[in-house]
């Protein structure tokens, strides 16, 4: 009796522990995690190579400004890859309903809840952020002198 509510308490302490519904941002930082792991094995994967050669370069960082619309763009390359093979295989259309997930959820069910720290687009091209500053600061930084 008492192994049997010992074992009752442990698995509810369990399924607290796991219960909390997903935020829209915790959501989309998973969802662009494995988007990137995703691309990182079709990448590597001897099947999925040749498909992988269509596709733009691109590093998903939900905090940047120029994520929709480099979504937008990359989605609309995964739905016209030019090979109709590549359209088919597994990997190719999960990573579409991925992107066509991620994309759905920034700009739709998410749209004000998500903080843009950046709007640096060549950062998700490159996947280096370059901390340019401003003109503006620029300026005052040049009137101090």
């Amino acid at each position: 009796m008492r192994l049997g509510l010992a074992a009752l308490c442990f698995f509810s302490a369990l399924l607290q522990y796991d219960c909390t519904p997903p935020t829209c941002y915790s959501r989309a930082l998973s969802l662009s995690k494995e988007i990137m792991t995703l691309l990182n094995k079709i990448h590597t994967f001897r099947l999925t190579k040749v498909c992988a050669g269509g596709l733009p370069v691109i590093h998903i960082d939900v905090h940047n400004a120029c994520i929709t619309n480099k979504l937008r763009d990359f989605l609309y390359v995964v739905l016209n890859h030019p090979d109709p093979n590549c359209r088919e295989k597994p990997r190719m259309v999960l990573l579409k309903q991925k992107i066509q997930n991620l994309y759905n959820i920034i700009t739709r069910v998410c749209y004000r809840d998500l903080v843009f720290f950046t709007d640096d687009c060549e950062s998700i091209d490159t996947g280096r952020s370059s901390p340019n500053l401003a003109e503006d600061r620029l300026q005052v930084l040049q009137e101090d002198r």
